[in-house]
């Protein structure tokens, strides 16, 4: 994977965009094929997201361009002087920027640029130092600053090694009541922390055709889909405009949904925000849950208007059962979706159960023959 604007960065971290932006003018809307793909403008008459922050741990968001005016709040930024912002509202590197359009974006002039998923919503930037995306003592300094900002949803379209400080600072947020969105990584990643936690909401990427993206990773970590394959977004600068491919732009498209639905139903629990938009999603793939789509693709309206049964009463869906890691690491394919496992086994266990009930009607029998 290469991310453009600094050095060094690879190394340490996975932005979770599989290729180099490619810039292009204005208009950008035209080609935000995603927008009508989740029915953007029925869901905005519903609502835009007013009321919600999204902290954005990233590499912080360029607040010029023309398409954020207003989205982005004065944010924090840790401990590299390098980017010379304290409050995270610039971005030498493009990524950040990137996810901001696709969470919030809110256009200009009459119907022109970027519109994000939750317009009315607000971006929190957290810009990460160069070296920092890999640490837990970076991730545990973004969340308590996002905690103390009261943000309703952390989208974390990163990945890297995992540890027990890291997964105590994800339980810490959702304690806090906070969705938790990260994406699911690309292929050749090197690792896709925070994403493995079960606490978080980890998102794949789907193509405009509907497909699941090839370089999506899979997994039994993967809850959800969302469209993350030629994606049009904010740069860099007032005016700039790029088109990205990954599983970070599908983690900022559930992210812009999970603060819609904070907005339209404000009483429900960081975990119901979580269950209602991986219960209305639509299944793809093998029938239930699966290791591309998860639940399925991303239902916006559904999600808004669907009843939704809570998740202590609502029934494990089906393909949900536990994939041994063996099976699961091997293949992109769910283990729990094959019929033959499941069925063999059940047949298995009925053979024997037969047999056993045969064995202990004939000892009957020859005891009572023997009592005679």
């Amino acid at each position: 994977m290469r991310v453009r604007g600094v050095t060094g960065l690879v190394a340490v971290l996975a932005l979770v965009t599989t290729t180099p932006a490619s810039a292009f003018a204005d208009p950008a809307r035209d080609r935000q094929w995603h927008l009508a793909a989740l029915d953007v403008a029925v869901v905005h008459k519903i609502t835009r997201g007013a009321g919600v922050s999204v902290a954005l741990i990233d590499t912080g968001v360029d607040a010029a361009h023309r398409d954020l005016a207003g989205a982005v709040l004065a944010g924090y930024n840790t401990r590299d002087s390098r980017w010379n912002d304290k409050t995270g509202r610039r971005d030498v590197n493009g990524h950040g920027t990137n996810m901001a359009g696709i969470i919030a974006g809110r256009g200009h002039g009459s119907g022109d640029g970027v519109l994000g998923i939750a317009p009315a919503a607000k971006i929190l930037p957290i810009t990460a130092p160069v070296d920092g995306f890999s640490s837990s003592s970076f991730l545990a300094e973004a969340v308590d600053f996002a905690i103390a900002r009261k943000a309703g949803v952390i989208n974390m379209s990163f990945g890297g090694a995992g540890d027990e400080t890291m997964h105590d600072t994800i339980r810490k947020a959702q304690a806090a009541d906070i969705v938790l969105v990260a994406s699911a990584g690309n292929r050749g990643d090197p690792g896709i922390y925070p994403g493995q936690y079960p606490e978080v909401l980890t998102v794949g990427a789907y193509r405009k055709d509907g497909k699941i993206a090839k370089f999506s990773v899979t997994g039994p970590q993967v809850d959800l889909a969302a469209p993350g394959a030629d994606i049009v977004t904010t740069s860099i600068g007032a005016t700039g405009y790029d088109l990205t491919d990954g599983t970070s732009e599908a983690a900022a498209m559930v992210s812009g949904a999970a603060a819609l639905v904070r907005a339209e139903h404000p009483d429900l629990s960081a975990a119901e925000v979580v269950h209602r938009l991986t219960a209305t999603a639509d299944d793809a793939g093998p029938r239930g849950r699966d290791d591309a789509y998860g639940h399925g693709r991303l239902n916006l309206l559904k999600a808004l208007t669907a009843d939704v049964v809570p998740p202590s009463a609502a029934p494990p869906p089906a393909g949900a059962a536990e994939v041994p890691p063996d099976v699961a690491d091997g293949s992109d394919l769910p283990a729990a979706a094959n019929p033959m496992i499941l069925v063999g086994a059940g047949g298995a266990l009925l053979i024997v159960v037969v047999i056993l009930l045969l064995l202990v009607r004939g000892r009957a029998r020859r005891a009572g023959s023997a009592d005679v």
